[in-house]
């Protein structure tokens, strides 16, 4: 056999051989799923996880499919409220693959076809809300719109996780209408606030005066307590003093008086009774000391 038909066979075996091995090597990073078809037939046990992965060139052909949490943004759509006020809401919408058989074999497009629900839905449960209800229960509103996409995501194998409402315009007149509304409930705040340091700047000037008055009163209390006190302390003293004053001592303060009276310009003295009682002992005493042997005299 000619050299160059040799060679020409052992080149085309070479090509056949890479292309049949880049045909039945895969490698399925982390975060996707790889759907398997055999002869255009898919099942979820021909799901191959990620790692490296062989197929048979030509029957098996793979389908990559994402599971990581994805999100989509649907633009701002105008939708009516239950009293007949239209609105402007735009959101967002995380989802995840959940089946990813489903995924490529019930629905061509999954974020298309998830945004296109999210439209109609929005709109259904917007109308059935009033405006204040919807401009203040944001939170409801996404639950309610997370659990209806869920409902219809599921036959595709999806699986919505979180809807967050971004933006909610109302119509301009209700905006001027909330402005206003606004303003006049600051009004009220600061009215409120400013009554509230008014009395409790006058209660604390009374609970100040009162406290004052207590404490003065206290003050007077225990400045009476310390004069009855000194004047007690004063009389016992006095009454100390007045148990040893005997009879000698008070006969002796007499005389001084009497001496005082004498010294006197005055020509009338007032001499009390007790006076006569009082000068009796000291006349005897100044008899003994005359007569020492006890007798008066003999008259002789």
């Amino acid at each position: 056999m000619d050299l160059a038909v040799v060679l020409a066979i052992i080149g085309f075996l070479v090509v056949v051989g890479i292309v049949t091995l880049y045909l039945s090597v895969r490698i399925v990073r982390q975060g996707y799923m790889m759907v398997v078809y055999r002869l255009g037939q898919a099942r979820a046990e021909w799901i191959r996880e990620p790692g490296l992965r062989f197929l048979i060139p030509f029957i098996w052909s793979p389908k990559i499919v994402d599971i990581r949490e994805q999100f989509i943004e649907v633009p701002s759509q105008t939708t009516i409220t239950k009293d007949n006020a239209p609105i402007n809401v735009d959101f967002l919408i995380y989802w995840r693959i959940s089946d990813p058989l489903k995924s490529v074999t019930q629905v061509t497009n999954f974020s298309g076809a998830l945004q296109g629900v999210a439209t109609t839905t929005l709109r259904a449960v917007i109308g059935d809300i009033l405006l204040d209800e919807v401009l203040s229960k944001r939170e409801q509103i996404n639950e309610v719109l997370r659990v209806k996409l869920d409902e219809v995501t599921e036959r595709w194998g999806g699986k919505v996780t979180t809807v967050e409402i971004r933006e909610i315009t109302p119509p301009r007149d209700v905006q001027d209408a909330m402005n206003r509304q606004l303003s006049a409930e600051r009004t009220r705040r600061a009215v409120i606030t400013e009554s509230e340091g008014t009395r409790q700047a006058a209660i604390n000037v009374a609970e100040g005066q009162k406290q004052s008055e207590i404490l003065k009163a206290e003050g007077d209390r225990q400045a009476a307590i310390l004069r009855a006190q000194g004047f007690s302390e004063a009389l016992t003293q006095i009454f100390g003093a007045a148990k040893g004053i005997d009879e000698k001592t008070m006969a002796l303060q007499y005389l001084e008086a009497l001496k005082s009276l004498g010294a006197s310009p005055s020509t009338k003295f007032i001499i009390p009774t007790e006076f006569t009682r009082l000068v009796e002992p000291l006349t005897g005493y100044i008899n003994k000391g005359m007569n020492p042997t006890g007798s008066v005299g003999s008259g002789k």
